[in-house]
Protein backbone atom coordinates (compact mmCIF):
# COMPACT_ATOMS: atom_id res chain seq x y z
CA UNK A 1 0.00 0.00 0.00
CA UNK A 2 1.50 3.65 -1.05
CA UNK A 3 1.69 6.03 2.07
CA UNK A 4 1.74 9.69 1.89
CA UNK A 5 5.47 10.42 2.25
CA UNK A 6 5.91 7.40 -1.03
CA UNK A 7 3.44 9.47 -2.69
CA UNK A 8 4.76 12.92 -2.05
CA UNK A 9 8.05 11.32 -2.87
CA UNK A 10 6.34 10.46 -6.39
CA UNK A 11 5.33 13.68 -6.79
CA UNK A 12 8.34 15.10 -6.22
CA UNK A 13 10.28 13.35 -8.45
CA UNK A 14 7.75 12.96 -11.52
CA UNK A 15 5.44 16.15 -11.68
CA UNK A 16 7.62 18.85 -13.73
CA UNK A 17 8.04 15.99 -16.57
CA UNK A 18 4.47 14.74 -16.49
CA UNK A 19 3.11 18.53 -16.76
CA UNK A 20 5.34 19.03 -19.75
CA UNK A 21 4.01 15.83 -21.37
CA UNK A 22 0.43 17.20 -20.87
CA UNK A 23 1.03 20.30 -21.88
CA UNK A 24 2.07 18.83 -24.84
CA UNK A 25 -1.29 17.47 -25.11
CA UNK A 26 -3.54 19.79 -23.93
CA UNK A 27 -1.78 23.42 -24.62
CA UNK A 28 -2.86 24.45 -21.29
CA UNK A 29 -0.74 24.63 -18.59
CA UNK A 30 -3.50 24.96 -15.99
CA UNK A 31 -5.38 22.58 -17.52
CA UNK A 32 -1.74 19.94 -17.78
CA UNK A 33 -1.53 20.67 -13.70
CA UNK A 34 -4.90 19.33 -13.64
CA UNK A 35 -4.17 16.64 -15.24
CA UNK A 36 -1.05 15.62 -13.27
CA UNK A 37 -2.79 16.11 -9.93
CA UNK A 38 -5.54 13.62 -11.48
CA UNK A 39 -3.33 11.11 -12.05
CA UNK A 40 -1.22 11.24 -9.02
CA UNK A 41 -5.15 10.98 -6.90
CA UNK A 42 -5.77 8.00 -8.99
CA UNK A 43 -2.55 6.25 -8.41
CA UNK A 44 -3.03 7.01 -4.66
CA UNK A 45 -6.29 5.83 -4.45
CA UNK A 46 -5.65 2.78 -7.33
CA UNK A 47 -5.12 -0.61 -5.09
CA UNK A 48 -4.74 -3.09 -7.90
CA UNK A 49 -0.96 -1.40 -9.10
CA UNK A 50 1.59 -3.95 -9.63
CA UNK A 51 5.18 -3.06 -10.26
CA UNK A 52 6.22 -4.42 -13.60
CA UNK A 53 8.22 -2.21 -15.10
CA UNK A 54 9.25 1.18 -14.68
CA UNK A 55 6.99 3.35 -12.76
CA UNK A 56 7.65 6.49 -14.78
CA UNK A 57 6.01 5.23 -17.95
CA UNK A 58 2.90 3.96 -16.08
CA UNK A 59 2.66 7.47 -15.03
CA UNK A 60 3.53 8.68 -18.03
CA UNK A 61 1.24 6.49 -19.61
CA UNK A 62 -2.02 7.45 -17.38
CA UNK A 63 -1.15 11.22 -17.93
CA UNK A 64 -1.78 10.54 -21.85
CA UNK A 65 -4.39 8.38 -21.29
CA UNK A 66 -5.99 11.41 -19.41
CA UNK A 67 -5.08 14.08 -21.64
CA UNK A 68 -6.80 12.79 -24.45
CA UNK A 69 -9.14 12.00 -22.32
CA UNK A 70 -9.76 15.78 -21.89
CA UNK A 71 -9.31 16.28 -25.26
CA UNK A 72 -12.23 14.06 -26.38
CA UNK A 73 -14.50 15.86 -23.40
CA UNK A 74 -17.13 18.71 -23.73
CA UNK A 75 -15.70 20.98 -21.89
CA UNK A 76 -12.46 21.28 -24.13
CA UNK A 77 -14.62 21.71 -26.65
CA UNK A 78 -16.68 24.46 -24.71
CA UNK A 79 -13.21 26.35 -24.17
CA UNK A 80 -11.89 25.64 -27.76
CA UNK A 81 -15.73 27.48 -28.82
CA UNK A 82 -15.32 29.99 -26.33
CA UNK A 83 -11.82 31.11 -27.64
CA UNK A 84 -13.23 31.30 -31.04
CA UNK A 85 -16.09 33.13 -30.04
CA UNK A 86 -14.37 35.51 -27.95
CA UNK A 87 -10.76 35.97 -28.38
CA UNK A 88 -9.42 37.03 -25.85
CA UNK A 89 -6.78 40.69 -26.57
CA UNK A 90 -3.39 40.90 -25.54
CA UNK A 91 -3.18 36.87 -24.78
CA UNK A 92 0.52 36.82 -25.96
CA UNK A 93 2.73 39.17 -23.95
CA UNK A 94 6.28 40.51 -25.49
CA UNK A 95 8.71 39.44 -24.01
CA UNK A 96 11.70 41.44 -22.47
CA UNK A 97 14.38 38.81 -22.88
CA UNK A 98 15.49 38.04 -26.74
CA UNK A 99 16.20 34.15 -26.12
CA UNK A 100 12.78 33.85 -24.08
CA UNK A 101 11.10 34.73 -27.09
CA UNK A 102 13.30 32.27 -29.62
CA UNK A 103 12.86 29.61 -27.31
CA UNK A 104 8.84 30.48 -27.12
CA UNK A 105 8.77 30.64 -31.00
CA UNK A 106 10.29 26.96 -31.20
CA UNK A 107 7.40 26.01 -28.51
CA UNK A 108 4.85 27.14 -30.03
CA UNK A 109 6.02 25.69 -33.55
CA UNK A 110 5.98 22.36 -31.70
CA UNK A 111 3.15 22.82 -30.91
CA UNK A 112 1.45 23.32 -33.87
CA UNK A 113 2.26 20.62 -35.14
CA UNK A 114 0.75 17.21 -35.75
CA UNK A 115 -0.15 15.02 -32.82
CA UNK A 116 2.01 12.21 -34.33
CA UNK A 117 5.06 14.63 -35.33
CA UNK A 118 4.46 16.20 -31.79
CA UNK A 119 4.11 13.78 -29.37
CA UNK A 120 7.50 11.77 -30.31
CA UNK A 121 10.00 15.01 -30.08
CA UNK A 122 8.29 15.88 -27.22
CA UNK A 123 9.64 12.59 -25.79
CA UNK A 124 12.92 12.36 -27.64
CA UNK A 125 14.21 15.92 -27.12
CA UNK A 126 12.14 16.97 -23.76
CA UNK A 127 11.96 13.73 -22.09
CA UNK A 128 15.12 12.34 -23.36
CA UNK A 129 13.91 9.26 -24.54
CA UNK A 130 15.70 6.65 -26.63
CA UNK A 131 13.69 5.61 -29.74
CA UNK A 132 13.49 1.82 -28.65
CA UNK A 133 11.50 2.85 -25.24
CA UNK A 134 9.24 5.85 -26.83
CA UNK A 135 8.20 2.84 -29.63
CA UNK A 136 7.58 0.47 -26.85
CA UNK A 137 5.81 3.27 -24.80
CA UNK A 138 3.37 3.94 -27.79
CA UNK A 139 3.34 0.37 -29.01
CA UNK A 140 4.96 1.03 -32.76
CA UNK A 141 7.66 0.03 -34.47
CA UNK A 142 11.31 2.32 -33.77
CA UNK A 143 10.87 2.80 -37.93
CA UNK A 144 7.65 4.67 -37.46
CA UNK A 145 9.58 6.46 -34.43
CA UNK A 146 11.95 7.33 -36.29
CA UNK A 147 10.42 8.48 -39.57
CA UNK A 148 7.49 10.54 -37.07
CA UNK A 149 10.90 12.06 -35.91
CA UNK A 150 12.31 12.97 -38.66
CA UNK A 151 8.90 14.25 -40.11
CA UNK A 152 8.38 15.85 -37.22
CA UNK A 153 12.02 18.19 -37.36
CA UNK A 154 11.24 18.11 -41.62
CA UNK A 155 8.26 20.31 -40.28
CA UNK A 156 9.78 22.30 -37.25
CA UNK A 157 12.31 23.02 -40.26
CA UNK A 158 9.88 24.46 -42.41
CA UNK A 159 7.65 26.65 -39.56
CA UNK A 160 10.91 27.76 -38.38
CA UNK A 161 12.61 28.82 -41.66
CA UNK A 162 13.05 32.65 -42.02
CA UNK A 163 13.28 33.77 -38.70
CA UNK A 164 16.28 36.06 -37.62
CA UNK A 165 17.80 33.93 -34.64
CA UNK A 166 20.16 36.44 -31.92
CA UNK A 167 20.43 34.46 -29.18
CA UNK A 168 20.05 31.47 -29.45
CA UNK A 169 22.33 30.78 -32.51
CA UNK A 170 25.49 32.06 -30.12
CA UNK A 171 24.38 29.46 -27.38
Amino acid sequence: MLTVHDLKELMFQYTEPLIRLAYGYVKDIQMAEDIVQEVFIKFYHQNNYEERGELKAYLMQMTVNKSKDYLKSWAYRKVLLQNTLFPTAGKHSVDEFVKKDEKSIIGDAILELPLRQREVLLYFYFNEMTISEIARFLSIPESTVKTRISRGRELLKNKLKGIEWEALLNE
